[in-house]
């Protein structure tokens, strides 16, 4: 949620398939508003989701083998191609640990994580790290935005990472910033490091005038 900039329902309805490590991409598909839309994998999640892929994939062969297996597809996709509710790409990459009957369906399957369960976990999480403030899933989500735009970003590329169809809706993390322009930090950070800062032309221009 952080890492991506998704929404919690986005990150538990993600699919395998929708996971790409060669281009470290993730596919959000139907998020608000009905749109698909292409997110970054952080460099560093790979090996955890890969992992996540090794569980569901012992989960999936364990219903195939009771008898079960079917996975809830997008509707369209249901009646296009039946057979696909079977296959492993087709899913949930958090994957619940049991499974439950549809209450549409009425069929027994193996659906997502509840969103509860992860509320849950960030509450206990934060309270064990000490944090007082009010937060929620959705803070992270809230953080990625800010956070990139710090590093100085262009806030339509972060617009359309967060799936907003308005910048307008991007722009209120310039607010949050409170810094000027669109929250681009001067290149002159990337020329010197504190230990850099020392040099002649630097000394030359604090040092105090001369008396003559």
């Amino acid at each position: 949620m952080y890492g991506s900039g998704l929404r919690l329902m986005e990150m538990l309805r993600l699919r395998l398939k929708d996971i790409d490590f060669d281009r470290l991409a993730i596919v959000v598909r139907q998020g608000k508003g009905g749109k698909d839309r292409v997110t970054i994998l952080p460099d560093s999640l790979p090996g955890d989701i890969e992992r996540a892929m090794q569980r569901v994939d012992a989960l999936h062969k364990q219903d195939l083998a009771e008898g079960f297996g079917k996975v809830q597809m997008p509707y369209a996709l249901a009646r296009k191609y039946p057979n696909q509710a079977r296959s492993l790409h087709w899913q949930f990459l958090f994957a619940a640990s049991k499974r439950s009957t549809d209450p549409v369906s009425k069929r027994e399957r193996r659906h997502h994580v509840f969103e509860s369960t992860v509320q849950r976990a960030v509450k206990q999480a934060m309270y064990k790290a000490g944090v007082h403030k009010h937060g929620s899933c959705h803070t992270s989500r809230h953080s990625f935005a800010p956070h990139l735009l710090e590093d100085g970003y262009d806030i339509r590329t972060v617009r359309d990472l967060l799936g907003h169809k308005d910048v307008r809706t991007t722009q209120i993390y310039t607010h949050v910033l409170k810094r000027g322009g669109n929250a681009v930090r001067s290149p002159l950070k990337h020329l010197f490091t504190t230990e850099q800062a020392a040099t002649p032309l630097h000394n030359a221009l604090t040092a105090p005038a001369s008396a003559e």
